[in-house]
């Protein structure tokens, strides 16, 4: 008897299970090859826009994907440093072999945590709670919660042109019946669609005829705790082409080979990933299309084309190849595909991950429609933190739309739906300012050690950098320079405007042109850079913060209003018919949830809260 069953063992099955081991409740993790654990069969990356802020937050609370991305980085990058703080991610090309061993490492030293190889067929249910799963030779295995993270194994299919293999990822066997068996208990099934690019043989590519892309030339981590395993001068290069004319010639001529144009397909794709095709297809205005080659591993010479994913037959991928700059020559080592899964509507999953429909069963990962490694351990970690805290008879972590970016993921899944695999993007946060990559740990470490996965020196750690962030401040609005002539001569050379009267070194700090290097031409400023860092931020962008944390307030009073389980909302009258069918369908737990629904407009809140204060 377990305390939890994992199902699954991608991104999003490794954080949830060693959440709950190392919260100390009795984990077992069921997955069809333990060889595949926390495989990346896409993307030889971890991070990015939004995402790369994700895998902080995963660090911040506890979780291993950043601490597993540091030890396998190939290439570092700090994306869109000339724009503001809210935008700028981190992205790290991770080698695809070093990444899994790493976090098998990981798991197999972890107290509490079972591995076992199989395949989950059938969910065991008792007066509609979990109790166990039964594998596909009919063992019964009990335990108290079960996590389903089954990513793209859900009926899964491979597409090729015509031909459909049944299959997953790297041709391992799919999960033929579990759907089926979540379908007959109630659970609303969708159809979805993801694809991968071919992978080049790279003594075969003419790199003269591409633009090399480097890493920063200063390091990097995602893990906070700051351990560098790869010397900037160590990075591998990427590098960047375009696709040609040729290219959209070939893909328009043979359009209806492919599985999507040819009528293949029964799922949906994801929108802001598409295939080649399909941007040749939506940008037709596009004379070109950008693409990079990423290597994979210092362990083989496999390079992948990003942005070049299709499901074309392979005798067109040839062409298609073969007709990009530096690509004339090249070796095809593995071919393109689509892959057709089966995923649950997330609609019907409560904010904790624990689905609506049976008692302590949560889902986590690419099952709730989403895409990608980073919203898969995001969802995984909490799942295995509200597991835990389920058993613990706590309250679930709960994060809000102004705290964490997989808080706004989670609301959009959980309120909104999907209809294509979800991507997380800075634009579905309204609160980005406040969801930087540089102040994760301010925002989520309390929580993280409040749920037991922080250690105390760690937390410590943690106090320390607050308390000197506090003195820096204090130090900078107490200390006060005047207009004397030593001083302007300085703010000139800069060049700064002269001062006029007295001013204090934060109020000098907020001009666009000075820097804490400035500042310490005053004072001296004994802290880390992190310290630093946060300081000149909130100096430039005080007036932004503090309007959008005003805007994030007004927010939370209306999640502090909630919603009884059991309401009523046929009984409500003068509501909008789309409004009732939608909270019926969602049945939101505050209003704040409420105002988000699709469909439900701010005269149907108004009707919503005077229906809730007359009734008590």
């Amino acid at each position: 008897m377990y305390e939890v069953i994992v199902v699954g063992g991608g991104h999003a099955g490794c954080e949830a299970a060693l959440a709950t081991a190392r919260k100390g409740h009795k984990t077992l993790l069921i997955t069809g090859n333990i060889k595949n654990i926390a495989d990346m069969p896409c993307n030889p990356s971890i991070g990015g826009p939004a995402k790369g802020i994700v895998v902080r937050e995963i660090d911040a609370l506890g979780g291993e994907m950043g601490k597993n991305a540091d030890k396998a980085a190939l290439q570092m990058k700090m994306l869109n440093t000339k724009k503001g703080p809210a935008v700028q991610a981190l992205r790290f090309q991770a080698d695809k072999i070093i990444y899994p061993q790493e976090m098998l490492k990981t798991l197999k030293s972890t107290k509490n945590l079972e591995l076992q190889e199989g395949m989950v067929e059938k969910l065991i249910i008792e007066n509609q709670k979990i109790a166990g799963v039964e594998l596909e030779d009919k063992t019964k295995i009990l335990s108290k919660i079960v996590i389903l993270t089954t990513g793209t194994y859900l009926k899964s299919v491979i597409l090729t042109g015509s031909q459909k293999t049944a299959s997953g990822p790297h041709g391992e066997k799919e999960s033929k019946f579990l759907s089926e068996n979540l379908k007959e208990l109630g659970f609303k099934i969708l159809r979805l669609k993801t694809g991968t690019p071919q992978r080049i043989d790279k003594s075969s590519i003419d790199y003269t005829q591409t633009q090399e892309e480097k890493g920063d030339n200063i390091p990097h981590t995602f893990s906070y705790d700051n351990i560098i395993y790869r010397n900037p001068k160590d990075q591998v290069s990427c590098h960047l082409i375009y696709t040609t004319q040729r290219t959209h010639e070939i893909i328009k001529e043979h359009l209806q080979e492919s599985s999507m144009y040819g009528g293949y397909v029964e799922g949906i794709g994801p929108r802001y990933c598409p295939s080649i095709e399909d941007k040749v297809v939506r940008f037709s205005d596009k004379e070109r299309h950008q693409l990079f080659l990423e290597p994979e591993s210092l362990f083989y010479d496999d390079i992948y084309i990003q942005g070049f994913s299709t499901s074309m037959p392979h005798d067109v991928q040839e062409l298609m190849v073969h007709s990009l700059p530096g690509l004339e020559h090249a070796k095809i080592l593995k071919y393109a595909y689509a892959i057709e899964y089966d995923a649950i509507d997330s609609r019907q999953l409560k904010q904790s991950l624990e689905t609506k429909i049976i008692e302590n069963l949560y889902t986590a990962g690419q099952i709730n429609g989403t895409s990608g490694y980073e919203e898969a351990a995001g969802q995984g970690l909490i799942a295995g933190i509200n597991a835990a805290l389920k058993l613990e008879e706590k309250e679930p972590l709960i994060l809000k739309r102004n705290e964490a970016y997989i808080g706004v993921l989670i609301d959009d899944l959980v309120t909104k739906g999907v209809k294509d695999p979800y991507r997380l993007l800075t634009s579905r946060a309204e609160y980005r300012l406040l969801l930087r990559h540089d102040n994760a740990d301010l925002r989520l470490r309390e929580y993280g050690y409040q749920v037991g996965l922080i250690s105390e020196e760690k937390y410590q750690q943690f106090r320390v950098k607050t308390q000197q962030i506090e003195e820096l401040l204090k130090n900078l609005n107490d200390t006060r320079i005047t207009p004397k002539e030593e001083i302007n001569n300085y703010l000139e050379q800069i060049p700064s405007s002269p001062l006029k009267d007295g001013i204090s070194l934060y109020e000098l700090l907020k001009r666009p042109e000075i820097t804490l290097e400035n500042i310490e031409h005053f004072i001296e400023v004994p802290y880390s850079n992190e310290v630093k860092e946060q300081i000149a931020i909130n100096a430039k962008y005080e007036g932004y913060i503090k309007k959008a944390n005003k805007e994030a307030e007004k927010m939370i009073q209306l999640e502090t209003k909630k919603i009884p389980e059991n309401i009523d909302y046929d009984k409500i009258p003068n509501l909008a018919s789309e409004a009732r069918q939608k909270l019926k369908e969602i049945n939101p737990t505050t209003i704040g949830q409420a105002s988000r629904i699709s469909g439900v407009n701010p005269a149907d809140i108004s009707i919503l809260m005077v229906y809730l204060k007359r009734n008590g």
